[in-house]
């Protein structure tokens, strides 16, 4: 094979690889794995700084960001250069302690940092925070950005409330205007942490570890509906399937995933994981979800049409946080 020949070949198999990755922190090792999610092996890792909880990636896929948590006690995150495959210098956050939650919305990274009871954006271009809004909830933990950066939603995890942050305009007197942000807090059970918005962001899931229940939220009219006694005390994070008809349920401290009906409410079904699970990930093509079972130190994964585990990855000690990486 002429050497033109094998580089090319090389190009489309990098190509593929970065088309769509699979990354899964280690708390255990303090890395970021990489994984080829077509043949479920890691293709390399590097180093997540301390603690890591959360990682997301740009949306060229060319950056990950990873969330280097403590409970309070660190106040960094740490950018990854996917193409480069290295560690780069952690993005120092100041007073703002605690980071865990992640999301990359509008060409920014958006971001909890629970011990300064805030949210706030880092420019990636710059790598320094342009906005913090505080909460007043203690323990600020996960984020969801809307596209149109007009709305936000957090769990507040000892607080048991969720936030719902809007965008507004106000008015001077003078007839000068400028951007503010209403909160609304809305209660909701014991120890909220996972939460997920349905695909037509109508309504908002929240599992609440300490009640073993999930609180369902309308959107429109800011308010919990409908509170299921859903038996899912240690939860960790929730997700709907792609499509909107199943919600799965992880429980750090439980053996299984629980899984539940969108539109009936009905529990469908315990899956078995091991001896406990954090992070979930849905396939983009809603054929698999990806489960952190932390204490067993693999990622499960779930065929999502027959519900029942297929397969596991080695991705280190302790996996947490997943995300994908699209090119």
């Amino acid at each position: 094979m002429s050497p033109a020949r094998l580089l090319a070949l090389c190009g489309i198999a990098a190509a593929a690889l970065y088309s769509q990755s699979l990354l899964v922190l280690s708390k255990g090792d303090h890395t970021l794995a990489v994984v080829d999610p077509s043949t479920r092996q890691v293709v390399f890792r590097v180093p997540s700084g301390p603690d890591p909880h959360e990682v997301i990636a740009s949306t060229d896929g060319r950056r990950a960001y990873i969330s280097n948590y403590g409970f309070g006690a660190y106040h960094t995150i740490t950018p990854v250069d996917l193409i480069q495959r290295r560690a780069l210098t952690p993005i120092d956050l100041g007073p703002l302690t605690g980071p865990h939650g992640l999301d990359f919305t509008g060409g920014k990274l958006w971001f909890t940092a629970e011990g300064a009871k805030v949210i706030g954006s880092v420019d990636p271009a710059t790598e320094k925070i342009d906005w913090v809004l505080g909460t007043g909830q203690n323990r600020t933990h996960m984020l969801y950005v809307f596209p149109d950066l007009k709305r936000m939603v957090t769990t507040n995890v000892a607080s048991a409330t969720v936030s719902i942050i809007d965008k507004v305009e106000m008015r001077g007197p003078g007839g000068q205007t400028r951007t503010d942000w209403n909160e609304t807090i809305v209660p909701v059970g014991h120890g909220s942490e996972g939460f997920d918005l349905s695909p037509d962001r109508r309504e908002m899931w929240v599992a609440n570890a300490g009640d073993g229940t999930i609180s369902i939220i309308d959107l429109a009219g800011k308010e919990v509906t409908q509170t299921l006694a859903a038996d899912v005390r240690s939860a960790n994070r929730l997700k709907f399937t792609p499509d909107g008809k199943l919600v799965l349920v992880s429980m750090l401290a439980g053996p299984d995933v629980a899984v539940f009906d969108a539109a009936s409410r009905a529990p469908v079904k315990r899956i078995p994981v091991g001896h406990g699970a954090a992070g979930i990930l849905m396939a983009p093509d809603g054929s698999r979800a990806y489960i952190a079972c932390t204490p067993d130190n693999y990622v499960a994964i779930i065929d999502l049409k027959s519900l029942e585990v297929t397969a596991h990855i080695d991705a280190g000690k302790g996996p947490d946080g997943m995300a994908w990486a699209t090119k």
